[in-house]
């Protein structure tokens, strides 16, 4: 099982450049990939131009939305094109795109976007994103551009865990991408993943990612309560369980590695809950990487 890490954009507060300095920093530990979480109505940066900056200054490190969520962003073709210009900047085959609806309301008045039909929009985005990539003509000028340094556009991993969700993996995607919960809930998500790909026809297996979150050393616990508390403070009480959750020891993560693994992920993204840069080395050494 491979190991990524997370960019710290998500955490309120963090500077510009700390992005930089953490991606540099992660692609000399050894970790897979970089990964993002999306959001509109909170104080994070915003997931595409942030993959943008940390492309720019690594070589090596994949990239991963895990989760972008589409429906709120209107456009596919428009989205095709962000992504691609992504995958440009980044070289051929460094960036995984992981996708899915996402649950909360705010960002969809936020945006002006139907949250009651996001399903279907998000199927006509797919469809679209697809064409785009695979430089269909759209208009009087042709296809639109940049061409992907990918061929036929990045990986696409599709999250979510109802029948539509699995459904639109088969269809569309190369896999599985789970939207958090330990590794037992990312088992029951990835089995049902393999049924749906099997179901479909499609060849070989799907491609199972699953996200974690982490803090490691000084206030570990402290970091994680109060990040993981803010962040999913519009869960209620469930957001202390959230935070309860988070690997806060070496221990923890080794273990944690060896659950994720047993339930057949094939790469786990580490969020972190501190910005300082140390907790790349941190998590670095209790993987043992």
């Amino acid at each position: 099982m491979e190991l990524g890490i997370g960019l710290p954009s998500t955490i309120p507060g963090v500077p510009g450049r700390r992005i930089g300095e953490w991606a540099s920093a992660a692609e000399r530990a050894g970790f897979s990939t970089l990964g993002t979480i999306d959001r509109v109505v909170y104080g994070n940066l915003e997931t595409v131009p942030t993959l943008a900056a940390a492309a720019a200054v690594t070589e090596r490190i994949g990239l991963t939305t895990g989760i972008l969520i589409a429906p709120n962003r209107g456009s596919g073709a428009l989205l095709a094109k962000q992504l691609a210009s992504v995958d440009v900047i980044a070289g051929a085959g460094r960036l995984t795109v992981g996708m899915a609806v996402g649950g909360r309301e705010d960002d969809y008045a936020a945006t002006g976007a139907d949250f009651g039909r996001r399903g279907r929009t998000f199927d006509a985005q797919l469809a679209e994103i697809r064409s785009v990539w695979d430089q269909e003509p759209q208009g009087r000028s042709g296809p639109v551009g940049p061409v992907p340094a990918t061929p036929s556009g990045p990986p696409l991993l599709l999250g979510g865990t109802v029948e539509a969700a699995y459904r639109r993996m088969a269809q569309y995607g190369d896999g599985w991408i789970s939207g958090g919960g330990g590794p037992d809930m990312f088992a029951q998500g990835a089995e049902q993943a393999r049924r749906t790909w099997q179901d479909a026809g499609r060849p070989d297996e799907p491609r199972l990612v699953a996200l974690a979150y982490y803090s490691l050393g000084d206030d570990a616990e402290g970091h994680a309560r109060r990040y993981l508390g803010d962040y999913y403070a519009f869960l209620g009480p469930y957001a202390e369980q959230v935070a309860a959750g988070a690997l806060t020891t070496p221990k923890a993560v080794a273990e944690a590695l060896a659950a994720f693994a047993d339930a057949g992920c094939d790469e786990l993204i580490a969020f972190p809950c501190n910005p300082a840069v140390d907790q790349v080395e941190l998590l670095a050494e209790a993987a043992e990487l």
